[in-house]
């Protein structure tokens, strides 16, 4: 009989080559794969709702797996966390139906990127938020942002016009808002769902136009052209976070969660 499990991630990016296994480089995939199959005692393949790339950091990161067997909940959380690296956490796991999908199950997604405004970046955020050094208009910023709520086709925004679905960048962005915090701010993004690399790209062009670089009329324009080359250089990737991924009531067997 088959069983299937989702779990939710909270990981740190900065020493991996992201979530998808890849050759010669250290995917986080593959380490959670390898110490799961180590508990459930079979190999595993953990199927994440996307793609987060060098660098990029989750904190609510979901995928799912499947065994053969079911397996105690409580001591798999206590197990597996005993056993990941300190900077990969499984924050926990629910039993869910067999047509339960951590990619195309999911209703919506939220990203923030945060974004160190002072003059100098304390070092203890460095590898979390990108430190903009030049003068940020923010009422600029807040009417950039503004442009991307909505439904529209985001090929100009997307790298390779986005591997997973080659043929349709078209997505529905619910939110943008910007929230100060000590030393910046943060963007924060919720939508359908997010092509390859579109929220670094559109931090990238929301940038320029508020620090005075672009004029704020290029973005439609941009989104016309349906070329990514007018969009400009994509913004870091360790001020970018996977915030939350979620997923309709229909999808989930919510039994006994533990976390």
């Amino acid at each position: 009989m088959a069983y299937k499990y989702k779990i939710t991630l909270a990981y740190d990016g900065t020493h991996y080559s992201g979530w998808q296994i890849q050759p010669n480089a250290l995917a986080i995939q593959e380490i959670v794969e390898k110490e799961i199959g180590k508990i459930v005692r079979q190999p595993v393949r953990v199927v994440a709702s996307g793609r987060t790339d060098a660098g990029v950091h989750a904190r609510g990161q979901v995928a799912h797996f499947s065994t053969d067997e079911e397996f105690d909940l409580n001591r798999f959380l206590l197990s597996i966390n005993g056993l990941l690296p300190k900077d990969i956490r499984i924050k926990d796991i629910c039993p869910v139906p067999l047509d339960f999908h951590a990619q195309y199950s999911v209703s919506s997604k939220a990203y923030h990127y945060h974004l160190t405004l002072s003059r100098v970046q304390s070092p203890f955020v460095r590898f979390y938020a990108w430190h903009i050094r030049q003068k940020i208009d923010f009422s600029l910023l807040q009417e950039a942002t503004q442009f991307f709520v909505g439904t529209h086709d985001f090929t100009s925004f997307a790298n390779e016009a986005h591997r997973e679905h080659p043929q349709n960048a078209v997505r529905t962005i619910k939110r943008v808002e910007v929230v100060l915090e000590e030393e910046g701010c943060r963007l924060e993004f919720e939508g359908n769902g997010f092509l390859y690399k579109m929220v670094r790209n559109i931090v990238g062009i929301i940038l320029e136009v508020a620090s005075g670089y672009r004029p704020l009329e290029d973005i439609p324009q941009i989104f016309l052209a349906k070329d990514r080359t007018k969009a400009g250089k994509a913004a870091p990737p360790h001020g970018l976070f996977l915030h939350q991924v979620d997923f309709p009531e229909s999808a989930l067997l919510m039994k006994s969660c533990l976390g």
